[in-house]
């Protein structure tokens, strides 16, 4: 399909199922604003990613699913925030952060919960003992019932993720 055959292709849907789609995701979330943003999200990531249907139903279980997916994100990113807000609640007013760097931290937790969500849970636990809790390597072994050299590699395959993330090569 040309450029100008997707644009219109993509406008029809917008027309189409738009208001379809809004509807569905402020019942779902509760809220307008938040509709109408995941709504606009959708239809961008349809401009960004083409692709055809064959029937309105078929449009709409996609964009259902879709929205869907972005329901979930939204949720996850507002659980890390309202985390990260409790955190520096216990902290003195003279550490806050600014509002940008707060936005910064929580998207570099979204970041390192979707990296370890791509390790296995072992190499998880590991990087999470030996980085949060500061545990040394023969002790994280001894409570995941591994070796050693098991924990390093495990870490390894960690550290490995965050040197993609930090390389933007994450995906």
């Amino acid at each position: 399909m040309s450029t100008s055959g997707h644009a219109a292709f993509i406008e029809h849907l917008y027309i189409n199922h738009h208001p379809w789609l809004q509807g569905w995701l402020r019942r779902r979330l509760g809220c307008a604003a938040d509709a109408a943003d995941l709504a606009q999200d959708a239809f961008m990531r349809l401009l960004a990613a083409p692709r055809q249907f064959n029937s309105p139903p078929e449009a709409r279980g996609y964009l259902r699913t879709m929205a869907n997916g972005l329901c979930i994100d939204l949720w996850r990113r507002r659980e890390v925030e309202q985390a990260w807000l409790q955190t520096l609640a216990c902290r003195p007013d003279a550490v806050e952060p600014s509002p940008e760097h707060r936005a910064l931290i929580v998207e570099t937790l979204l970041e390192v919960g979707d990296m370890l969500g791509r390790l296995s849970q072992k190499a998880a636990c590991a990087f999470i003992m030996a980085q949060v809790d500061g545990l040394p390597y023969r002790e994280i072994a001894a409570q995941l019932a591994v070796s050693e050299r098991m924990v390093k590699k495990y870490i390894a395959q960690a550290m490995l993720q965050c040197a993609l993330i930090e390389a933007g090569l994450a995906g």
